[in-house]
């Protein structure tokens, strides 16, 4: 069976559930459990393994097949994306060293996912989480914010300080010694599993320790910064086209318009459509930026995949997502305010939770510096100032800075 073959196969299994995951969104919030239910069957039926090439057991979806199926996947619900935003980033890593792999390809195919426990609370950024010597083995202890995912994971990414080098483990999530907390108190997205991760004397075998990178040399590459920005974007067009969706279920059975007295069908109402008309650009336009960063992805990744560290498709990959994101996070953002104006109040019911969208979105949109990208594309358009480099030589110093 060929890669296109298996991605039909995944996209069937799948479509059932994206259809109950719509069909329940607006009651995921009032019952979190309900998520707990559909991230299982989602496993069940094989997302976590969409990416895996089919040689290791999975579907070997494209990119840009794997980011239109997490697009319809947050057209039925943003949070669920964003739960699995980093076990499809680890396969995406290891994808550049699939030759010593093998054990975890073989978790992915067996249902394993895999959540990220990496960011930290402090000054400046750094890593005091450490991973230390125990014989043959090590301890690893600290404390992880924002653990996204880490909740519904079977096992944990982190990143640690060892000594001089940063040391990249996988930790079971029910290893003796792990507490996860849901203490994730942002106004959207509520249901990502991005709480707090304790960390406390929990033993790591030798294979739970994926590599080392020097203090000088930072764990993150272009093309993987890209990858998880498309994260993020596919999401914002998801909602979207979620936005339209509603809107168009909201105003089709309506026979009151306000403002216009008497009975009048809504549909018909020349201003309801163009409110209607302005969403489905809005859909269209941030869906095609999604497809547009997928295609740059495309465009580098066999250079990612060959171990190729200088390839220009990187920077252009980069240059393509946050580019997309100055578009998408305003369109999104209009398309979940410009809702309200065909229903009124009563749009604003809680029953109805329409006002998920704009929170998600908000909060979606927040977790970038919109901002700082877009001085940063200045300033590569005017000076050849590469991206990111603020950020990187700001990190440097302060690695430079902690004591071994």
């Amino acid at each position: 069976m060929s890669s296109s073959d298996n991605f039909v196969s995944a996209r069937e299994r799948l479509q059932p559930i994206i259809e109950t995951i719509t069909r329940a969104s607006q009651e995921f919030e009032r019952d979190p459990a309900l998520v707990r239910n559909v991230v299982q069957d989602l496993k069940t039926a094989g997302l976590g393994r969409v990416r895996l090439p089919s040689r290791f057991g999975g579907y070997g979806a494209s990119l840009k097949q794997s980011f239109s199926l997490l697009r319809d996947l947050a057209t039925a619900d943003s949070n669920l994306p964003q739960i699995f935003r980093a076990h499809f980033a680890f396969i995406e890593g290891r994808l550049r060293h699939a030759h010593k792999s093998a054990e975890w390809f073989d978790r992915v195919r067996e249902g394993a996912l895999f959540g990220a426990a990496m960011a930290e609370r402090s000054d400046e950024t750094g890593v005091s989480t450490q991973l230390s010597s125990d014989g043959n083995e090590f301890r690893l202890n600290g404390t992880k914010y924002y653990s996204t995912g880490t909740l519904y994971a079977d096992w944990i990414i982190v990143w640690a300080a060892e000594g001089e080098q940063r040391a990249h483990v996988l930790v079971p999530s029910d290893a003796p010694g792990v507490t996860r907390i849901d203490d994730w108190d942002g106004f959207g997205q509520r249901l990502t599993g991005s709480g707090t991760t304790v960390f406390d004397n929990v033993l790591i075998g030798p294979t739970q320790v994926l590599d080392r990178s020097q203090p000088g040399n930072i764990p993150a590459h272009s093309y993987l910064a890209a990858y998880y920005q498309q994260f993020h974007l596919a999401a914002l067009a998801g909602i979207s086209a979620a936005v339209l969706r509603d809107a168009i279920d909201f105003v089709r059975p309506r026979t009151r318009t306000f403002g216009v007295p008497g009975k009048v069908v809504q549909r018909e109402d020349s201003v309801v459509q163009g409110v209607v008309g302005r969403l489905s650009a809005l859909a269209f336009s941030t869906s095609a930026l999604v497809d547009r960063v997928s295609d740059a992805l495309t465009e580098a990744e066999p250079a990612w995949l060959r171990g190729d560290t200088e390839s220009v498709t990187f920077s252009e990959a980069e240059e393509a997502a946050f580019k997309a994101q100055q578009i998408v996070i305003d369109q999104t953002l209009e398309a979940a305010n410009l809702l309200f104006e065909v229903g009124g109040a009563s749009a604003t019911s809680q029953i109805r939770n329409l006002d998920r969208h704009w929170r998600n979105a908000r909060v979606l949109s927040s977790h970038n510096p919109a901002a700082q990208r877009r001085r940063e594309l200045g300033d590569l358009a005017l000076n050849d100032t590469p991206l990111w480099t603020p950020y990187r030589e700001g990190l440097k110093k302060s690695l430079s800075k902690e004591p071994a």
